[in-house]
């Protein structure tokens, strides 16, 4: 009989152990997938992020009512006063290809390196950052026009995200 016990005492507490449920983080399934990974990027400034989510959200179907079967897509903007995105989407709500536009953002380490180095006393003025987006060649292609001042003078240059100029 001691020994019964003695086995239950020693088997109990491994069975607690063993039935430990562990939760998972809710996964989200999108058509976007492709924009979300192309535009994934941490580093990104919080004005891009919110316009980018905002059409990541997008519900369409409010509008797919008025879905016209004659084009394949329809056009949604989302503007705010330091970006806009215009994004193509189709009837299921995949976005096929965005144009973005953002004023005056954070420029990245790199392009602002580079243009230190190749402009050694000029002082940036203003920026722009686009962005176009497209699924089926899934590409993405960011480049920044950045206006530059050297006492009187003014030019602008265009980079990549890598910092190399166009």
């Amino acid at each position: 009989m001691k020994e019964k016990i003695l086995w239950l005492i020693l088997i109990l507490p491994t069975i607690f152990i063993n039935a430990q449920t562990i939760e998972l983080p809710n996964t989200v399934i999108s058509v976007n997938y492709k924009y979300i990974d192309a535009t994934n990027n941490d580093n990104a400034p919080i004005l891009v992020k919110k316009l980018e989510d905002a059409i990541i959200n997008y519900d369409n179907e409010e509008i797919y009512e008025l879905y016209d079967n004659e084009c394949d897509t329809y056009n949604v903007s989302f503007q705010i006063p330091e970006g806009k995105i215009i994004a193509a989407i189709d009837k299921n709500g995949k976005i096929i290809k965005t144009i973005e536009k953002y004023n005056n953002v954070r420029l990245p380490l790199t392009v602002m390196q580079s243009i230190s180095n190749r402009f050694p006393n000029w002082g940036i003025i203003e920026d722009v950052y686009l962005v176009k987006y497209h699924c089926e060649a899934n590409s993405l292609k960011k480049e920044y026009k950045i206006k530059i001042k050297n006492e009187d003078q003014i030019i602008t240059v265009k980079t990549n995200e890598k910092g190399d100029f166009i």
